[in-house]
């Protein structure tokens, strides 16, 4: 494969944001409230993965910091971070939007819905599946409003559809906040950490059900890339080269729904990421869908996993939510972009 080949500068981006996650996922093992050697880190984790001794010389607790806190809680920053921009980068294509994304769309506002119907009025009776279904049925239920309201007002454009999820997402919020009220007291004082967003809950044995989920979505919407690629330049266009447009759009709501639900169920609602990412990545490999959807994955779970890491530090030992950190980021690069008239274009 010659160097200069479009699959050899996608592997490049691949392995160098392979790289970069790495680095950051052992970097953030190290900073914190209290601060762990970078050498003990790694004894620690080979250590867990049975591949090292314990050392006589570690400190006391630095072994469960490591590795039942910090490791899992990285792991998830990286997961949702990847879902949030591979949510975003498919939505921005299907709609022709460059601001598009699961968050201004009402996606993630009815997941959150989903996810306080759980805690304070249904209770655990599917187990431990019963936030994850609901935030899922909620953004469901919001994608098809947002699309069900798009047809009902005539605007179906690509602007028209980011002003009704922006709409919809506000009343939806205004639903959530409501049974908030209504719930009882104590038990509301631990949804407001849907609503900030946050990762501090992490365990490990809550990373499974949001891997599979990225795995799923992010090789239906890679198998899928062409699709996209021929949307972005209209349904006309892609039409004429004979792809079901409507069902394929559905499909791919239907999708960043499913991700952006269980994503949302482990670590509330978490703004701009699904926004920005897609755009960065645009920056480095082009519009190409096949190259734009796994290097925003490394991306998103890369900066998330950063924002996780200023969260926990900035005023440690208190963690601020991290959705008050991407929103500082996102909202500025928001702004850019409708103020830059060079910005990226999906189509």
């Amino acid at each position: 494969m010659a160097l200069g080949t479009p699959g050899s500068k996608l592997a490049v981006a691949l392995a160098a944001a392979l790289l970069v996650a790495m680095g950051s996922i052992w970097i953030s093992l190290v900073l914190g409230a209290v601060p762990v050697p970078p050498g003990t880190v790694g004894e620690i984790v080979l250590h867990r993965l049975g591949l090292g001794e314990p050392a006589a010389e570690w400190p006391h607790g630095h072994e469960p910091i490591v590795w039942d806190v910090r490791l899992p809680r990285s792991l998830l920053a990286c997961l949702v971070g990847s879902g949030l921009a591979v949510v975003g980068a498919s939505l921005q294509s299907v709609t022709r939007n460059p601001l598009a994304d699961p968050h201004l769309l009402g996606i993630s506002s009815g997941s959150a819905l989903g996810a306080v119907v759980a805690l304070l009025h249904v209770g655990q009776v599917l187990g431990p599946f019963t936030v994850p279904i609901l935030a899922f049925a909620g953004a469901l239920l919001a994608t098809a409003i947002v699309l069900a309201a798009s047809r009902f007002t005539a605007s179906a454009s690509a602007s028209g559809l980011v002003l009704t999820g922006v709409a919809i997402s506000f009343v939806l919020m205004a639903a959530s906040n409501l049974l908030i009220y209504l719930g009882e007291a104590r038990a509301a004082h631990t949804v407001v950490f849907w609503m900030l967003g946050g990762l501090g809950l992490a365990q490990w044995q809550h990373l499974a059900f949001p891997a599979l989920a990225l795995a799923f979505a992010t090789a239906f919407l890679w198998v899928n890339a062409g699709a996209l690629n021929a949307l972005t330049a209209g349904d006309e266009t892609a039409a004429t080269l004979g792809i079901r447009v409507v069902r394929l759009r559905y499909l791919t709501f239907a999708v960043g729904a499913l991700l952006t639900g269980v994503m949302v169920a482990y670590s509330g609602v978490i703004g701009f990421v699904g926004l920005m990412i897609p755009h960065v990545a645009r920056m480095f490999v082009g519009g190409d869908n096949f190259r734009v959807i796994p290097v925003s994955a490394l991306l998103g779970g890369i900066f998330l996993l950063w924002a996780d890491v200023a969260a926990r530090t900035a005023l440690a030992p208190g963690d601020i939510p991290i959705g008050i950190i991407t929103g500082l980021v996102g909202g500025s690069f928001f702004i850019w972009l409708l103020r830059n008239r060079s910005q990226p274009r999906v189509w």
